[in-house]
């Protein structure tokens, strides 16, 4: 049942990253139902599983999930067609919930990493939030919301590595989209999360060390296991509720960017 007076009432999302339950995308996607907003998945490598997770948003009969490797410029030269042929002529906001580095950039190799795996952490987790908006830059003529998701950029982070570059480099990306997509009425802003027991945050070696810091220093009680403060996040800056804001990172870390030690 659709949920009439949402802040996202008829608009129409793209989210990508829907993997676990325990996704940040997952709750965006769950919460933008929920708002009222149409959605469409994409999934990579296993769009199989994204189906699976997706059966138990709200209306999982009304979602449809795409195959797209942002890093394959065959998915995304196709993917406008794909996303016209099921929501129309229209898209109101995009979700960017993208990131991956080689094992070797990770878990304190970062002196040791070759470039063969910096280029692959900065090819998916930052050039493709410029790579996906505009595969679907035609479907945003009336205008439209870019949201991603980042891991504050501005520290070096116990086991995060290469990943940080990635997250500095994807930081400034959205900057310079804000610049150049504003005469279109496109906003682009990032959500930077606290630590969440995800996909993502299984892949980093040592995670827990990462984690403890939350335990001591965050001013607001930090909880792994919930995603959803920054699927609220991400819907909000998806709504109109933010109609000037762009090029920002909003900061869901229960205020720990704040506090020096």
């Amino acid at each position: 049942m659709t949920n009439t007076g949402g802040i996202l009432e008829g608009k129409r999302i793209l989210i990508t990253g829907v993997l676990l339950e325990s996704s940040i995308a997952f709750h965006a996607a769950k919460l933008a139902q929920e708002q009222g907003a149409e959605i469409i998945l994409t999934a990579w490598p296993r769009p199989t599983l994204t189906e699976r997770i997706a059966k138990k948003l709200p209306r999982p009969d009304d979602v449809k999930v795409l195959e797209l490797d942002v890093s394959n410029d065959e998915h995304l030269a196709r993917l406008e067609g794909q996303v016209r042929e099921q929501l129309g002529d229209r898209l109101d906001g995009v979700v960017h919930s993208i990131g991956f580095a080689p094992q070797d950039a990770l878990g304190g190799n970062f002196l040791n990493t070759p470039f063969e795996s910096v280029a692959t952490a900065m090819h998916v987790s930052a050039f493709s939030l410029k790579s996906l908006t505009m595969a679907l830059l035609p479907l945003m003529s009336e205008g439209g919301s870019v949201v991603g998701l980042t891991f504050d950029a501005q520290f070096a982070w116990p086991q995060y590595d290469w990943m940080g570059p990635a997250k500095a480099a994807l930081e400034a990306t959205s900057r310079y989209m804000a610049r150049d997509l504003g005469k279109q009425n496109i906003r682009c802003n990032l959500v930077s999360a606290g630590p969440l027991g995800s996909m993502a945050a299984k892949s980093i070696p040592g995670f827990g060390e990462l984690a403890s810091v939350w335990d001591s220093r965050s001013p607001l009680e930090w909880d792994l296991a919930d995603p959803e403060p920054a699927g609220k996040g991400i819907v909000a800056l998806l709504s109109d509720w933010f109609p000037k804001t762009t090029g920002e990172i909003v900061h869901v870390d229960g205020g720990l960017h704040a506090i020096g030690a």
